[in-house]
């Protein structure tokens, strides 16, 4: 078993097709076998298209898929270099006033999506708003649930509670889910604050964060330096996690797309898991 999470900040990057196609490359090479992805963006001007078979569109998602949407444009890619990958992606909001923002995806099985509002906002034209893209697929013969998630800071910029609300949501439709469950993605929460959400999430017995379960470790942090969204922060976060269930055996954790571990594409690091189920 060998998973990534990476939060892309599509498009919003200098020189993004170069980064597209070394996030493609290291795909490949790595040969994961389920991939989720944050800030996926597509540009609402762009042109609506159809899609093939590759594609699941999950039951709630109202956005048409356009022509530079990132996971469309990546997935594409990835199909010319050899590997086929069926694919997800939903949309949150509207993004720096330009882009659909949303989650997605891939995997190499097919997938069954559906998505949901976590946040207390319900307003595309809202930046607070949060969709959250579960879906069942498989890993190496078993049937598991995959949530790519990017959640809100322990309070947001309102000072409301965000977090909280929003992992709460989700875990109403986990408690759902009776196979292996992976909740994979930008989080918005450090490792080291304490009494914020990820203190929370680890006080809990549901899942576990696969950064304390792995017996090998390559790299930690996934931020370095100031970001959208911690544009004054000085040091270095760990804010995207894998979580898994318990009966997920996590043997390796790697800090991947940091420029030790393949190019830098994006303002965050992505986090690769290796275990067994």
């Amino acid at each position: 078993m060998n998973i990534l999470t990476l939060n892309t900040h599509s498009w919003i990057e200098e020189n993004p097709l170069e980064k597209l196609e070394q996030l493609a490359q290291g795909i490949c090479s790595e040969n994961y076998d389920v991939i989720a992805l944050q800030e996926v963006n597509q540009s609402m001007t762009a042109s609506a298209v159809s899609t093939d078979e590759f594609f699941h569109a999950p039951k709630e998602n109202q956005v048409p898929i356009k022509d530079d949407n990132f996971a469309l444009c990546l997935v594409a890619r990835l199909h010319e270099l050899g590997a086929s990958y069926h694919w997800s992606w939903t949309a949150s909001h509207i993004g720096y006033d330009k882009y659909d923002e949303g989650l997605a995806i891939l995997s190499k099985q097919p997938l069954e999506p559906t998505d949901f509002y976590a946040s207390k906002s319900k307003d595309y034209t809202d930046y607070h708003t949060r969709r959250l893209l579960l879906a069942k697929t498989e890993i190496e013969g078993h049937e598991v649930v995959v949530v790519s998630v990017h959640f809100s800071w322990w309070k947001n910029d309102l000072g409301e509670e965000a977090f909280l609300h929003e992992w709460l949501t989700l875990k109403e439709q986990l408690e759902q889910v009776s196979v292996p469950i992976f909740v994979m993605g930008d989080f918005n929460n450090a490792a080291h604050v304490a009494d914020e959400g990820y203190h929370y999430l680890t006080s809990q017995d549901t899942l576990s964060d696969s950064f304390v379960q792995a017996r090998l470790h390559n790299g930690e942090f996934t931020v370095e330096h100031a970001i959208d969204g911690w544009s004054e922060n000085s040091e270095k976060l760990r804010i995207d996690y894998i979580f898994v269930s318990p009966v997920v055996q996590i043997e390796e954790y790697a800090v991947v797309f940091n420029s030790k571990q393949m190019p830098v594409v994006s303002d965050h690091f992505g986090v690769a898991v290796r275990g067994r189920l």
